[in-house]
């Protein structure tokens, strides 16, 4: 499975942002799909996910402010991020979770600057 994502991009703080990211082929089982990020000099961290029975987490930092979802062709995953701050900013990693094993897309930067 490819995962290729879309839709970072420099916002002001406040503004909002939609990331996209589209899977090779369509899947039909799976642990969980999300975004991990990873800001300069620090680990990288689980932003959100979704899960086969599409519920969802969020870590505590983005509550509120981010949404994940999924489409029912089970092709693409989206990160629907509002209120954006500056310690937002990060490279942005769609991941699949499936049988075991872990797939990453390329990344995409999200820069909160004014």
């Amino acid at each position: 499975v490819q995962l290729q994502a879309f839709g970072g991009g420099l916002v002001q703080p406040g503004g909002s942002l939609r990331l996209s990211c589209a899977a090779s082929e369509t899947i039909f089982s799976f642990n969980y799909m999300g975004w991990y990020r990873q800001a300069p000099g620090k680990q990288r961290e689980l932003v959100a996910r979704v899960f086969a029975g599409r519920s969802t987490d969020y870590v505590d930092s983005v509550k509120g402010r981010f949404t994940i979802s999924r489409d029912n062709a089970k092709t693409a995953v989206y990160l629907q991020m509002n209120s954006l701050k500056p310690e937002d900013t990060a490279v942005y990693y769609c991941v699949l979770l499936r049988w075991g094993n872990t797939y990453w897309g390329q990344g995409t930067q999200v820069t909160v600057s004014s």
